[in-house]
This record gives structure tokens, C-alpha cells and sequence, in this order.
């Protein structure tokens, strides 16, 4: 209990930036839906259906991606500003700190994906809303594991700021390529296919858009559940293991 008091604490902490000004959770999705806005108008329709059914639950995705990636900058200036130290000090178990800090990118990713959506209805997107739920679960834990990592990297990285920056942009684009958010990989070179089937982040957009598009009952599904749940297990295993070491 006293665990899960102290990541309440620390989430409730960390939520309260973001309540005051929600303004910064519209400014961030700019990018995605400029991305929406160029590449969706290039993607032929289906058959009886609309690009779009293929193209948002992508855009959801990368939104989560661009979002859960940079949160180890808050970290970053929380060092340089000595609050992180204040917090290291504090009567809170460590663990509790990094939990805390990755269950906040929940909230920010549910925002803009209702953004997306309202978005997108009027041009011809169908919700389907038990998948579109089903679909925000996954990636919620998906966002808690990827939020751990960056908050790893933020760690690693406190004296050499750049070095956040350039690890975080090196990795950013190519795993966005690959698992297939802008362009479909199918028709790529095998190497590329390859390349895409090792990056976890491909089975959770091929989760996305079955269950967005109303497909619960499918073997696509439960892999981008395992493929969210590594990515979770692994963050919170390496950033918990970071934060107690942290000083």
C-alpha cells in the first residue's frame, strides 16, 4: 500500500503541470496531425472503406511514440533546476518516482487520440469505440514502458544533455519507419520487412488498427498485447534498477 500511495503521490505530482495548462497537450499535436494532413490525401481508399481506417490508429500511435520519447527532457530539467534532488530526499520509495513519472504519459495520450478522432470522424473515419478502448489499453502500457525508458535515458544523460537529444532522435525515426505508421512495409525489400518484424513497435500498430477498425478477435491483437507488455516489463525493470542508483 505504501507503494502505491507514493506513485498516487508522485502521479498526482506530475499531472498537475498538465491540468493547469492543457494548452501544451493541443500544442503537441501539431506535428501528428500536420502528418495527417499531408500523408493521409496521398493514401489510395479501399474498396468501400476510407484510408483513414489504415491510416489514424498510425497516427494514434505515433502521437504516443513522439509524446512517451521526449518525457525524459522533463527529467532533464528537473535535475538542472535541483527539484529531482529534492524529490530523491523525499519519504518516497525510489521505484515509486520512475511509475509515477510513466503513468502520467497516460493522460496526455488519451487526450490528443480524442483529438484525432474528432478530428478525422467528419472526412469519413468509422469508431468502432469497444476496439478504440481495447486499442487505448494497450497503448497505455505501451506508454508507460516506452515514458520508463526515456526516463532511463535521462538519467544517463544529466551532465551531457545533447546526449538525451541525439539518442532519442537517432532512435525516434527509424522505429516510426519501420513499423509501418506513414507507409505500408509490405511491399518493401525483405531486408526491410525483416528489419520491421524485430522492432515490437510494428505489432502494436498492427494491433491498433484491427481493433480501431473493430477486428477484436484476432492473432494480430494478442502479439501487439505481448509486444506492449516486453516494452513495459523491460522499461520499468531497467529505469526502476536506474532510479535506484540514481544521486
Amino acid at each position: 500500500m505504501n507503494m502505491l500511495t507514493d506513485t498516487v503521490t508522485v502521479l498526482s505530482r506530475e499531472l498537475r503541470p498538465v491540468l493547469r495548462n492543457p494548452f501544451s497537450v493541443i500544442f503537441s499535436m501539431v506535428q501528428p496531425l500536420v502528418f495527417l494532413a499531408l500523408f493521409a490525401p496521398l493514401l489510395p481508399d479501399p474498396p468501400g472503406g476510407s484510408a483513414l481506417q489504415w491510416f489514424v490508429p498510425g497516427i494514434v500511435v505515433m502521437s504516443c511514440l513522439f509524446g512517451s520519447s521526449t518525457t525524459g527532457a522533463n527529467l532533464l530539467l528537473e535535475i538542472q533546476t535541483g527539484s529531482h534532488e529534492r524529490m530523491l530526499v523525499a519519504p518516497l520509495r525510489r521505484p515509486a518516482l520512475l511509475v509515477g513519472r510513466a503513468l502520467k504519459e497516460i493522460v496526455p495520450m488519451l487526450a490528443q487520440t480524442a483529438i484525432i478522432v474528432a478530428v478525422v470522424i467528419p472526412f469519413g473515419f468509422v469508431l468502432h469505440p469497444v476496439g478504440a478502448v481495447l486499442g487505448l489499453l494497450i497503448l497505455a502500457v505501451f506508454c508507460v514502458g516506452l515514458g520508463a525508458l526515456s526516463y532511463t535515458l535521462g538519467l544517463a544523460s544529466k551532465n551531457q544533455d545533447w546526449m538525451f537529444w541525439a539518442v532519442q532522435q537517432t532512435l525516434l525515426f527509424p522505429l516510426l519507419l519501420l513499423a509501418g505508421m506513414l507507409l505500408p512495409i509490405e511491399g518493401g525489400p525483405g531486408w526491410l520487412q525483416a528489419l520491421a518484424r524485430a522492432n515490437p513497435l510494428s505489432y502494436v500498430v498492427a494491433a491498433e488498427r484491427s481493433l480501431f477498425n473493430g477486428d477484436i478477435a484476432n492473432g494480430t491483437v494478442l502479439s501487439g498485447v505481448i509486444a506492449a507488455v516486453v516494452v513495459a516489463v523491460l522499461g520499468l525493470t531497467v529505469g526502476t534498477r536506474a532510479m535506484n542508483r540514481s544521486s
